[in-house]
């Protein structure tokens, strides 16, 4: 005798009752922490017998505004699916990036993918993010508050954002520097301080 719907649900114990909402909210608390931008989006079509079929591609970048980011592509027939599977993609391949003073860089730092080619600069306080198109979007889902970058080769917006993760990627923070030179953190914190008071003093 095949079971009735009615019969399933009353078969669920209360403790299965009271797990889905919890689930949900988990799911939905964690979503809450993520800030994400949409970058660029590109419609592509396909010609076939009957017309054409249209298609969108999404570049979205992901960020909770701590020191994690992350950038997905996702493609559909619809916008809003496309820009749902990039969110996704990117929520899964989310870095840290270490920042100094939880505002800015540690240092200077180059990166580079294909053509793209793109140069960040720690920047003091108050300077803000000095960056234009997709760069911005990541500065500001990562939760950069002063930086200054800038692009010199392709304006891709795939490319320079790529070349941009690449440059994430290169930094290092004092604590892993000490740890690979065998120092102490403060002679290695000692030492940069010193030399941003000498270039300051040069440019005076």
């Amino acid at each position: 005798m095949a079971r009735t719907p009615n019969a399933e649900r009353s078969e669920r114990t209360p403790r299965d009752r009271d797990r889905r909402p919890s689930d949900q909210r988990d799911r939905t608390e964690r979503d809450d922490e993520f800030v994400d931008k949409l970058v660029h989006i590109n419609r592509v079509a396909k010609v076939v017998k009957g017309g054409r079929r249209f298609a969108f591609a999404a570049l979205v970048v992901v960020g909770d505004s701590k020191g994690r980011v992350g950038f997905g592509t996702g493609k559909a027939r619809e916008v809003p699916e496309a820009i749902r599977k990039a969110t996704e993609q990117a929520k899964r391949e989310m870095v840290r990036v270490p920042l100094r003073e939880g505002r800015t860089l540690h240092h200077d730092v180059h990166g580079h993918f294909g053509a793209g080619r793109v140069i960040l600069r720690s920047a003091p306080a108050g300077t803000g993010i000095i960056a234009g198109g997709p760069m911005r979007a990541i500065f500001e889902t990562m939760g950069v508050q002063d930086v200054v970058a800038k692009c010199t080769g392709t304006t891709n917006p795939y490319n320079m954002i790529k070349a941009t993760f690449d440059a994430l990627n290169n930094l290092m923070s004092p604590r892993q520097v000490a740890a690979k030179r065998g120092k102490k953190v403060g002679d290695i914190v000692a030492r940069r301080d010193g030399a941003a008071a000498v270039a300051a003093g040069a440019k005076e």
